[in-house]
């Protein structure tokens, strides 16, 4: 018979050297989310402005490209050829309600005028050149849409060419968007 060596018993020195456990007791739960909790965006002053500064540099990108009319920039109302031809329609000439807040603003002034004639007069004068400049609208409408369909053809018209024509008529030519691209007496091909 031989003996096998017996393998020594483990003493308490052993069991410090190498512990059975991970050695620390289990997190709870809360502690366990705590640790995994981080803000989904950066919270620094730094970061922050930086993504001002970022979208900052985004919308005036934009503008700069809308007021060109670049394509990529305009909303979906002035998008398309037909658009910019109307567009270079109305910028190319003179309408009288590129006048409307100027006289608007006359008219105020006159309210301010002790004559009771003065400031009844210049309602009615206001009343009078609103007349004319719907007149104007119409006619630009009309104008447009002919020179659109002989253009573009008949039936490859879009809808609302006149209406955008007529509110582009009375806006003053400087606060338009997109700028115009033409100058005035100068009709689109």
């Amino acid at each position: 018979m031989s003996k096998t060596p017996s393998t020594p018993a483990p003493n308490d020195a052993d069991a410090v050297q190498n512990p059975s456990g991970k050695g620390r007791p289990t997190p709870s739960r809360a502690e366990r989310e705590a640790a995994n909790k981080r803000p989904l965006v950066a919270d620094t002053k730094e970061a922050k402005a930086r993504a001002r500064a970022d979208l900052a540099a985004q919308r005036e990108k934009a503008r700069v490209g809308m007021a060109a009319g670049d394509q990529r920039y305009l909303p979906a109302r002035d998008q398309g050829p037909q658009r910019k031809f109307v567009r270079d329609w109305v910028d190319s000439g003179w309408h009288l309600g590129e006048a409307v807040m100027p006289a608007m603003i006359l008219v105020i002034l006159a309210t301010f005028v002790p004559v009771p004639e003065v400031q009844f007069y210049s309602f009615v004068a206001l009343w009078a050149f609103i007349f004319f400049v719907i007149g104007d609208m119409i006619i630009t409408s009309i104008s447009v849409k002919r020179a659109a369909k002989a253009k573009f053809g008949a039936e490859r018209v879009e809808k609302g060419l006149g209406w955008y024509a007529a509110m582009r008529t009375i806006q003053m030519r400087f606060l338009r968007l997109p700028k115009p691209q033409v100058k005035r007496g100068q009709r689109p091909a």
